[in-house]
């Protein structure tokens, strides 16, 4: 029996890199929001015609500092300083002795223009960005998804939770989970350890005030971890890791810089998968960073759920400017029932890859982003999240007489 260890990991909304992804897919909502006030499409449909606008906000947050930049061409006017603000407020941030609140955290806009040359070869529905993207899918969970990265959001959405209803009332807003499952000839069979840190107020410090309390910890273990992991899958070997350095007063912008598109593989698929290394939160569906990345999981999702294999990875590769992709590769790791050239043949049969029909076969031009923007944009069985359909696979089964 072969045997194997993977561990993934997952942040809540008030880890600093999350808070930059929300700021620039809440951005990017504003604006998609004024385009479909306004019917602009995300192309121009003929030369010298309307269409909507180009969106790259990227976001770094330090202490006390929040700047919001990147480039955006747009009519619309968005009041910055008040989203910024009403978004940290909602993620958490209104009590002084966490170090950043939202009232008196500076806000400095730096963002510019897109630039002409790179809208000459978007405009008219070519890919907004050369690269590579890919997509994967298997029978890991219902979701079609890797179970530690689906673990681990889990966790930090249990954290958020416990937090917003004051269940739990000495939580901060910032944290994050990892799990490590153990795999048996390739299928999960337990959970081998879990580390869950999280932000605190002094209420659960011990009397030294160097360490969080023995209660506190059978508390979060009780109330987030044995409330999100079955029971099946954890065991008296498995090892619980509640704020391993004993306390984690300071948190947040406090304690840490964050930058948008600094947590691509807990965006994804936790490890498991290929990564091209592009970000998507600030990027509206033109960059393929973002539309492709959402398509190749589409595909993915629908081949396993056709049966068509027990797991897939696609990669979808694109230059700029350039409609179709340069290039279309299938990876079933040897459980595909069909030959992968012909799993190739029918995801060109059955898929929209160019950018402008990406967009409009996954209906991307809307502003649902930030909502992806934290516990993952992929295995999200949510509405809005276009992209986790499976309406092709009884089609795909059907093809290959399955």
């Amino acid at each position: 029996m072969k045997k194997h260890l993977f561990t993934s990991e997952s942040v809540t909304e008030g880890h600093p890199d999350k808070i930059c992804d929300q700021i620039s897919d809440a951005v990017l909502d504003e604006i998609l929001r004024y385009d479909l006030r306004y019917h602009l499409p995300p192309y121009r449909k003929k030369r010298g015609g309307k269409r909507g606008s180009r969106v790259a906000c990227e976001t770094f947050v330090t202490v006390g500092l929040i700047v919001v930049g990147g480039e955006i061409t747009t009519k619309c006017y968005v009041d910055l300083p008040l989203l910024v603000r009403n978004l940290i407020k909602d993620i958490g941030y209104t009590r002084p002795e966490f170090g950043f609140e939202y009232e008196t955290c500076a806000i400095l806009n730096a963002i510019g223009r897109q630039s002409p040359d790179i809208a000459l070869g978007v405009d008219t529905g070519g890919a907004g960005d050369q690269g590579a993207m890919f997509g994967y899918a298997c029978k890991e969970t219902k979701e079609l998804m890797p179970l530690p990265i689906m673990l681990a959001h889990g966790l930090t959405r249990r954290l958020a939770q416990m937090r917003k209803k004051g269940i739990l009332d000495y939580l901060g807003p910032d944290g994050k989970s990892q799990v490590t499952v153990e795999y048996q000839d390739g299928k999960p069979v337990r959970v081998d350890a879990v580390v869950l840190s999280t932000q605190h107020t002094e209420k659960i410090l011990n009397a030294k005030k160097t360490h969080i309390t023995d209660e506190a910890k059978e508390e979060l273990i009780e109330k987030v971890i044995e409330a999100v992991i079955p029971g099946r899958l954890l065991d008296k070997r498995t090892k619980y890791l509640v704020n391993p350095t004993g306390k984690f007063l300071t948190g947040g912008p406090k304690s840490d810089t964050g930058m948008t598109g600094r947590k691509i593989i807990v965006d994804t698929y936790g490890g498991r998968a290929l990564h091209g290394g592009g970000a998507f939160s600030g990027k509206d569906p033109t960059k393929v960073d973002r539309s492709a990345s959402y398509m190749a999981r589409y595909i993915a999702k629908n081949l396993v759920a056709a049966g068509i294999a027990d797991e897939c990875c696609i990669q979808l590769a694109y230059a700029i400017g350039v409609k179709d992709p340069v290039s279309v590769m299938i990876d079933t790791y040897g459980t595909g029932r069909i030959n992968e050239k012909r799993i190739v043949e029918l995801v060109k049969k059955h898929f929209s890859l160019t950018p402008e029909r990406i967009i409009r076969e996954l209906d991307l031009w809307r502003p649902i982003y930030r909502k992806t923007a934290c516990y993952g944009h992929l295995g999200r069985e949510e509405e809005g999240f276009s992209w986790e359909k499976r309406d092709k696979a009884e089609t795909l089964r059907k093809e290959v007489g399955l």
